[in-house]
């Protein structure tokens, strides 16, 4: 039986990709119009895994996305990096003089943004998916707009790039988060990243001493992000990640976070995908 994974979006986009990478060939895919739907579908068990983006190297994170992980108990069991290559495609004999309007992803059209102040004739119009732009060119045979998307959906929707990796910035990647209902999937000794949550008092410097107690136990920050506790004005959360070399030393933060923070919790166990 096939893996069913969801994803935020459908078959061609970067979410998709990631599937692939990831789990390679042989899944079910289960395509979601946000990614409150691709967490819907885990606490339901329609999906076994769930594929979450988290961060942009340009545009940041994506805050909403920390508070749906932990307001619903869904667990980080991976990550996976992507390079984003943004390409410009059109219905199959198509030119770029055709074009009147292109459809995206607000965060493709906004990246892409550069490219377009050549041609201010081109209309950029906001869609839902990069993907669902170019599987809608496909099936309504639209002569006159292209779509901002992944290579993968020009082969899957039979489109010709007639401009490749037409991003602003080069060097653009995105980190997505690998979910499941249950936490912790791999033996202890191939762990080597956690996600965390906790939150601290107001207390003058008890944020610090908390990062000093990290440190203390040679783990390494490599995220933190802050939002507010909302049943509680004024007071925030942090979201942490951090990498460590050996899974006693992360026990002995847990240990002591456990004491020292409030509502602390571990949100995830996993391998460091930038050291495979």
């Amino acid at each position: 039986m096939d893996l069913k994974v969801a994803i935020q979006g459908i078959k061609g986009s970067n979410h998709h990709q990631v599937a692939k990478d990831f789990f390679g060939d042989n899944i079910e895919l289960l395509e979601c119009n946000s990614f409150d739907a691709v967490v819907d579908s885990l606490i339901v068990g329609t999906a076994d895994k769930g594929i979450m983006a988290i961060e942009n190297s340009i545009a940041g994170s994506i805050i909403p996305n920390y508070n749906l992980v932990y307001h619903n108990n869904i667990h980080v069991i991976g990550e996976h990096y992507l390079n984003i290559h943004h390409n410009l495609m059109v219905m199959k004999g198509r030119s770029f003089d055709d074009i009147q309007e292109v459809h995206s992803h607000p965060m493709a059209l906004l990246q892409c943004k550069e490219f377009f102040k050549a041609h201010p004739h081109i209309k950029l119009v906001e869609s839902v998916d990069t993907a669902e732009t170019a599987k809608r060119i496909e099936e309504g045979k639209l002569l006159n707009i292209a779509a901002i998307a992944p290579k993968m959906a020009a082969e899957l929707y039979g489109l010709d790039i007639i401009a490749d990796n037409i991003q602003t910035i080069v060097n653009n990647s995105t980190r997505f988060i690998i979910l499941k209902k249950q936490n912790k999937v791999l033996p202890e000794e191939e762990i080597n990243k956690a996600s965390l949550r906790f939150v601290t008092d107001h207390k003058r410097g008890s944020l610090a001493t908390v990062l000093n107690v990290m440190s203390d136990c040679n783990m390494n920050l490599t995220k933190i992000q802050s939002l507010p506790v909302i049943e509680t004005p004024w007071k925030y959360a942090f979201f942490v990640d951090v990498t460590f070399d050996k899974y006693e030393q992360f026990s002995k933060t847990k240990s002591l976070l456990e004491i020292m923070a409030e509502d602390f919790r571990v949100l995830g166990e996993y391998k460091n995908a930038l050291m495979l």
